[in-house]
């Protein structure tokens, strides 16, 4: 009876529970496919995305939260926008469309929001399952970043204005901690005028990936297009210090008694105007450093201290009040702001007026061509017509009177379709020579003109006399001015101007260093904060230096000493008896240098490799040698073939004719009736020497091309010979011509793989070193595929003991 009970439970407790597990996934499906973002949104499938974003907007407003007190608003709300999420990205609209799948990332099949993923991943439970609080609020909507949105949009503002990004995703529970602190910094910082993100690694992983960010939370600070990880406590003050830390240095001078005159005076080189503001507290306040760094290309900034001793003078020079933050904004004028203002509350709104109100001098210097394009645009439309009235002087101090002249009648004639502006011939040459028709401006002139396209087109014309700044010089402009307001046709003449000089850009060298500082700045932050993934790359490129660095010193350090000097050509080398050779060939312990050419030998591990079973396409070129002459044969023959060793197809080998010296005969015999009818016998083969003969030999398609040592002439002791081997070669070559349809030449001949004749003993007589004078043309003939084809069977057995050829393939 016990051993029944003991079996009855495993019975029923296994078929519960199963029971139970499939009324729980048959539940979980039905809510999963219950979640149909048409459905939410009130739309068909093939809606359109004009139609899914006007039912998004429309919803959006019905269920807000602050504008929808029902309880039910928020669950709403995050619905409506995830579903229109999912429907606005075409790539997760059709995985949607096809497995019901809402996050491109996730697998086909699977549903991120929706419990059940599978028994072999076991179960996954939404959070409204258990009613976990959300990681992310549904005021943080506004936002989300994505990735071509922050490519086009946010990146090339990080230029003007930083931003603090928060990656995140919907199941990070640590995410829920620094939630407040991430509240409170957002809603101290973007009234200052820093820019807030938020990225979902959930749905935005490309974009994830791009900024590195690889975990849950992460804070990420963006200012000029550089990213760089927050890495320290989450806490307010740190956040903020954290974004002041990545603003450049140096955009904000402290200005006291001393160096105010000199800030101010500064506006003609700086070809900028300067702003100065006055309070309280002794560090600059970070509103007017974020204020600085949107229009640091364009004003200068300077900050004074109230409190301190040393700026009394300034004070009472410029009456101001020490009651609340004052701003002051100079251009030519050192002595009298051209605008002020004063506000116990000082907004960045305000700051931002008050500054692009004031961007430019009252005739500024054109530097470069974007300052061009923002003082005198191009015509639009007949409202917006601007005229830029153009001086074209000099930098020296004789044209300092007229060039303050010019100031003068600028700033008495401010009209809104004027633009005043002077330019320095000697800087922008190529725009002074399209506008005075190639002839150098021994005297100021002044040029009106409009621009007509981006393309440079603008319409001029120059005012006679030139400009020297009197009286006379100004009513004639003026009166120009009033005739070109009356008849726009005044500007006769046409040009079209290049691009200007950027004279402001700073030198390579500047930038260079510039960048490399960054560069090794960022590299130190990524070790300090162990932050090995981005590091990764830049390690590995390290690591790959220091191994080929330290491995070339070693290779130098364990080579012959002989070997890393250069050889010096001897001129002439002393005829050596074979014992000599044989032995020095003997003792030496190491292989002779190749020049970097990987020469392996034939031997019976290798044989079936390299030449029997060798790839289709692929040809191995071997040399046969003997001991005597192994190490001058391997050094020339490493040399000849130097130039080919970087074809993937060539393979290079050498072979022992003093240990395999039957192969190469049965090579021979093994080919067609050509070989046979030049008289060989068992006993000449035998008896011939075969070093200096290079074959290339296709294992696939079993044929070789033979190269066989061939005198060249450079031997000055062996004139009787050279006479004999010429007859010699001449009655081969007349042999040849006769039994083939085109005749070759007698260097080719020789070249072109004829075995060596019966009796013929020159082949042994020739200097070791001579042997493979032509191998480099014979080289270029076999790439080229002119050389004859020798035909065999089978390849025979390197083993001199086989008989029979081998018949593999």
């Amino acid at each position: 009876m016990t051993v029944r009970r003991a079996n009855r439970h495993p019975r029923t407790c296994p078929a519960s529970l199963a029971i139970f597990l499939l009324i729980l996934t048959v539940q979980l499906v039905k809510t999963a496919s219950e979640y149909d973002p048409y459905k939410i949104l009130g739309v068909s499938r093939s809606a359109s995305q004009t139609e899914i974003k006007k039912a998004y907007k429309t919803l959006a407003k019905e269920w807000h939260p602050d504008k929808n007190k029902d309880p039910k608003a928020e669950d709403m709300f995050i619905k409506v926008s995830k579903s229109y999420e999912i429907l606005s990205n075409e790539e997760r609209r059709s995985n949607f469309d096809r497995y019901g799948q809402m996050d491109e990332n996730q697998p086909f099949g699977q549903s991120q929001h929706h419990g059940f993923r599978g028994f072999h991943n076991s179960f996954y439970f939404d959070e409204s399952f258990f009613h976990f609080p959300r990681s992310r609020d549904f005021a943080d909507s506004k936002y989300l970043l994505h990735h071509a949105q922050f490519n086009s949009d946010i990146l090339p503002d990080s230029h003007k204005r930083p931003y603090l990004i928060k990656a995140t995703s919907e199941w990070c529970f640590a995410c829920i901690h620094i939630e407040p602190v991430w509240k409170e910094t957002v809603q101290e910082l973007e009234p200052l005028g820093v820019g807030i993100g938020i990225v979902d690694l959930g749905y935005e992983r490309r974009l994830a990936n791009q900024l590195g960010a690889h975990r849950v939370p992460s804070i990420i600070g963006l200012v000029n297009g550089r990213v760089t990880f927050f890495n320290q406590a989450v806490v307010r003050e740190h956040l903020r210090q954290f974004i002041e830390d990545l603003l450049p240095q140096k955009l904000v001078e402290k200005i006291t008694d001393d160096n105010y005159l000199g800030f101010l005076d500064s506006w003609h080189a700086e070809n900028k105007p300067s702003v100065l503001l006055f309070d309280q507290v002794p560090v600059v306040p970070l509103l007017y450093k974020l204020t600085a760094f949107a229009f640091r290309d364009y004003v200068r900034f300077g900050y004074v201290d109230q409190g301190d001793t040393h700026n009394t003078r300034l004070l009472r020079q410029f009456n101001i009040n020490t009651y609340a933050p004052t701003m002051l904004l100079f251009k030519e004028d050192t002595e009298k702001p051209v605008d002020i203002i004063q506000a116990r509350g000082m907004k960045r709104q305000i700051m931002d007026e008050f500054v692009s109100n004031n961007k430019f001098l009252q005739v500024p210097r054109l530097v470069n061509q974007q300052l061009f394009d923002e003082l005198c645009p191009v015509k639009q439309f007949h409202r917006r017509r601007k005229y830029c009235v153009l001086l074209i002087t000099g930098e020296d101090q004789a044209f300092l009177p007229g060039n303050k002249a010019f100031l003068d009648f600028a700033t008495a004639n401010r009209k809104e379709v004027l633009r005043f502006a002077y330019v320095y011939q000697r800087q922008q040459q190529p725009l002074c020579q399209a506008l005075l028709h190639n002839q150098a401006a021994h005297s100021p002139q002044v040029v009106i003109l409009e621009r007509r396209s981006q393309a440079g087109k603008a319409l001029y014309r120059s005012v006679s006399g030139g400009w020297n700044g009197s009286e006379e010089d100004k009513y004639r402009l003026h009166e120009q001015l009033e005739l070109l307001q009356k008849d726009p046709t005044y500007l006769s003449s046409d040009a079209t101007l290049p691009e200007l000089n950027n004279e402001m850009a700073p030198m390579f060298i500047i930038q260079w260093m510039n960048a490399a500082y960054d560069y090794i700045l960022q590299i130190y932050d990524d070790l300090l904060y162990s932050n090995w993934r981005e590091m990764m790359p830049i390690l590995s490129l390290i690591f790959s230096a220091l191994f080929i660095l330290f491995g070339t010193v070693i290779i130098q350090a364990f080579s012959e000493p002989g070997e890393s000097k250069p050889q010096k050509p001897k001129p002439k080398e002393q005829p050596q008896s074979e014992d000599d050779a044989s032995s020095r060939a003997s003792t030496s312990s190491r292989p002779p240098k190749k020049d970097f050419v990987e020469v392996t030998e034939l031997t019976d591990i290798t044989y079936t490799s390299n030449l029997v079973k060798l790839r289709p396409g692929h040809i191995n070129v071997v040399l046969v040698l003997t001991n005597a002459s192994k190490t001058a044969l391997l050094r020339k023959f490493a040399k000849e073939v130097f130039s080919f060793s970087g074809t993937q197809t060539l393979h290079f080998s050498f072979l022992n004719a003093d240990k395999h010296r039957h192969w190469m005969a049965s090579l021979l015999r093994s080919t067609s009736d050509a070989m046979q009818s030049e008289g060989y016998s068992d006993e000449d083969e035998e008896s011939l020497d075969y070093s200096g003969h290079v074959l290339a030999l296709n294992g696939h398609k079993k044929y070789f091309c033979l190269f066989r040592p061939v005198f060249t002439g450079d031997d000055p002791n062996d004139s009787s010979s050279e006479t004999s081997f010429s007859s010699d070669s001449r009655r081969k070559s007349r042999s040849r011509s006769r039994s083939s349809s085109h005749s070759r030449s007698r260097s080719h001949s020789r070249e072109d793989g004829a075995v060596p004749r019966r009796g013929s003993s020159r082949a042994t007589s020739i200097e070791v070193h001579h042997k493979l004078d032509r191998l480099g043309l014979w080289m270029e003939r076999l790439m080229e595929g002119t050389l004859p084809r020798l035909r065999v069977p089978a390849w025979p057995f390197l083993n001199e003991s086989t008989n029979n050829p081998s018949t593999e393939s």
